[in-house]
C-alpha cells in the first residue's frame, strides 16, 4: 500500500454513516441550492476516507494510530 491507515474503526464507521446521510440529503434536494453541491462533495469525501481508512488531512497534521487499535 501507498498509505498507512490513520483512522480507527469507530471513526471509519462514523464517517460512512455521515456520508450516507449527506448523500441521501443531496439525492432528495438536488438542484434547490448550492448547499446540495457542497453536501455532495463532503459526503463523497467522507465515504472515500471512511472506506480507505486514510485521511490526508489527518496525515498532514501527523495523526497516527496506536498499534493496539488496529
Amino acid at each position: 500500500m501507498f498509505y498507512i491507515k490513520n483512522l480507527p474503526a469507530w471513526e471509519r464507521v462514523l464517517r460512512i454513516l455521515v456520508s450516507i446521510f449527506a448523500l441521501y440529503y443531496v439525492y432528495q434536494n438536488w438542484g434547490q441550492s448550492n448547499l446540495d453541491i457542497a453536501m455532495g462533495v463532503i459526503g463523497a469525501m467522507l465515504a472515500m476516507t471512511g472506506m480507505m481508512g486514510f485521511c490526508p488531512m489527518c496525515a498532514m497534521v501527523g495523526r497516527k494510530l496506536d498499534k493496539v487499535e488496529q
